[in-house]
């Protein structure tokens, strides 16, 4: 089970964690098997490489290394991996630099809602050379912000229905020939008066109002229909877990030799891609309502065996929840990954407290 970073002595000696954590290190750093000869070499253990070998050897009969048949060196294990995040390191913040930079751009699409998540995405791949996600703040109920109506031709017009956290819907509305723009606009104005705030269920009530509509009205037959249609809008909606995914930093992760294969990492995305799977990582990270780290085989499905994600809810729980995140190998960069992540959440729930404020 992925659970979130806790800080624990765990069971092993300081000898064996700072052993345990160079073998990380080494590895995150050059992806090949790590012996005790390089460890000696490279880092101030303290003691011969006969003792490291002796405790490498512990350490695999722990289950926190693996010993790859065609190498002489030891890998990390998932479990290996879980023992570093929640007990040998912490979070890396970014520079100061970095950071005044990250809020400067955000500070320049604050009423851009349709470029958070990939300016959120983008700003996590560039700074952990990773790929990014994130998905937009979803409500569990939908309102209305507002509505217009177009007309595009004779005998049909276009709704937009602009949605209250800020994603924009078009359907088509068939109208009755000679309809005006005047009275396109009219039925608009009417069904802002009338419809603008509710949700799904406040607007099927509202709709009552509409169903004697006057014969000698034909605008009020307009506003009704509209009001139909809308409400199919707000139903669909309700009814997708997870509306978007928005990605970056992919390249940096086919870079990697875990997935010199395209194949392997097309998987990847293809299981991210399942909306129910990705509703139900979303559901646990923001249960939890903390940042959560999915490492290995702690993954819901085999597709991402390979990879790790650091994720993090943002939002206001009752109104609008997303996540953002990163995935990569599970040679991930736990400590950067993690403290990334955290501050990106941040500036997202800076965002969205605005919006709802």
């Amino acid at each position: 089970m992925a659970r979130g970073v806790r800080r624990s002595s765990g069971p092993l000696d300081a000898r064996a964690q700072a052993i345990l954590r160079a073998v990380i290190d080494d590895y995150v750093t050059t992806a090949t098997p790590v012996g005790s000869q390089r460890l000696v070499d490279r880092y101030r253990l303290g003691v011969s490489s006969a003792t490291v070998r002796t405790v490498l050897a512990e350490l695999e009969t722990s289950g926190f290394l693996g010993h790859p048949h065609t190498s002489a060196g030891r890998v990390p294990t998932d479990a290996g991996y879980r023992f570093y995040v929640e007990s040998l390191v912490g979070e890396m913040a970014l520079p100061a630099i970095e950071q005044l930079t990250i809020r400067h751009q955000f500070g320049q699409v604050e009423f851009a809602t349709d470029q958070w998540f990939r300016l959120a995405a983008s700003t996590l791949a560039s700074a952990t050379h990773a790929a990014g996600i994130a998905t937009p703040a979803k409500p569990r109920a939908v309102r209305i912000r507002r509505a217009e109506i177009v007309g595009i031709a004779e005998r049909m017009a276009s709704l937009v229905v602009v949605l209250n956290e800020g994603s924009v819907k078009q359907a088509l509305l068939a109208i009755e020939p000679g309809t005006t723009d005047d009275e396109l606009a009219e039925a608009a104005a009417r069904l802002n008066r009338s419809c603008s705030g509710l949700t799904a269920a406040d607007l099927a009530e509202r709709l009552r109002w509409f169903e004697d509509a006057p014969a000698d009205d034909p605008v009020f037959a307009l506003v009704r229909r509209a009001g139909e249609r809308a409400l199919r809008i707000l139903r669909e909606f309700d009814a997708t877990t997870v509306e978007q995914l928005f990605s970056d930093g992919l390249l940096h992760v086919m870079a990697e030799p875990e997935f010199a294969a395209s194949e392997k990492l097309r998987r990847v995305f293809a299981a991210l891609e399942d909306r129910r799977y990705l509703g139900e990582l979303i559901e646990d990270v923001t249960r939890a309502g903390d940042l959560r780290v999915f490492i290995g085989g702690e993954n819901r499905t085999v597709e991402m065996a390979d990879v790790a994600l650091v994720l993090a809810p943002y939002g206001r729980p009752g109104s609008a929840v997303g996540v953002v995140g990163v995935l990569g190998p599970t040679r991930l960069r736990y400590p950067l990954a993690i403290g990334t992540v955290r501050f990106v959440s941040g500036l997202m729930n800076d965002l969205v407290d605005h919006l709802y404020s």
